[in-house]
């Protein structure tokens, strides 16, 4: 039986709860993008099975910040998915501030090892600096899905060089998350 993967892209392209800008980067943009790439990878290992929140990039969810979240939330809880990964991107108003890093409910946790796992991937494949797994038990999505969840945090769009790597190369984010899954579970690539 395959380990399903529930993909969230956070944030919607208009409406409710459209994220983060920097550096002429639209957050919602590259979190789909992302999630878009890691589906298409997930889909060619027969080991998992994946489903995305957002199936197109105008796709919006919910009506405002609660139900699009809850929206998200719901979608992962009724398939049932095993693991409940959400895509995102930082900011921040000092522009040295960089690197990637992962939120969990809880630490020591399954979800808190697959962290570990994905931020390890992604650092290793793109070369952003790795601020590691942190415990934050008020996100909405670590709260409330019935599997192990990790919320993703790719890089900072109002820094110059994560702003250009996420630009340039949506992919090798993917391909780090792929990576983290992989070895999370001990898999070989395929």
């Amino acid at each position: 039986m395959p380990i399903r993967i529930f993909i969230d892209q956070g944030h919607n392209p208009s409406g409710p709860n459209p994220g983060a800008k920097g550096n002429g980067l639209l957050e919602q943009d590259v979190n789909y993008l992302v999630g878009k790439e890691l589906a298409e990878l997930l889909q060619k290992d027969s080991r998992f099975s994946v489903r995305l929140s957002r199936n197109r990039p105008e796709e919006v969810l919910g009506t405002d910040n609660f139900t699009s979240l809850f929206t998200r939330v719901r979608m992962a809880n009724q398939w049932p998915a095993h693991y409940f990964l959400s895509i995102h991107c930082n900011s921040n108003p000092n522009p040295a501030i960089n690197g990637t890093e992962a939120y969990v409910y809880q630490g020591y946790s399954q979800a808190y090892w697959l962290g570990e796992h994905i931020i390890n991937g992604i650092t290793a494949e793109t070369g952003t600096q790795n601020n590691g797994v942190r415990i934050n038990p008020t996100f909405y999505v670590l709260r409330n899905t019935t599997m192990p969840a990790v919320l993703i945090e790719l890089g900072y769009l109002s820094n110059v060089e994560d702003a250009q790597k996420l630009r340039d190369h949506p992919d090798y984010f993917a391909k780090g998350i792929y990576r983290g899954l992989l070895s999370y579970f001990d898999f070989s690539e395929v």
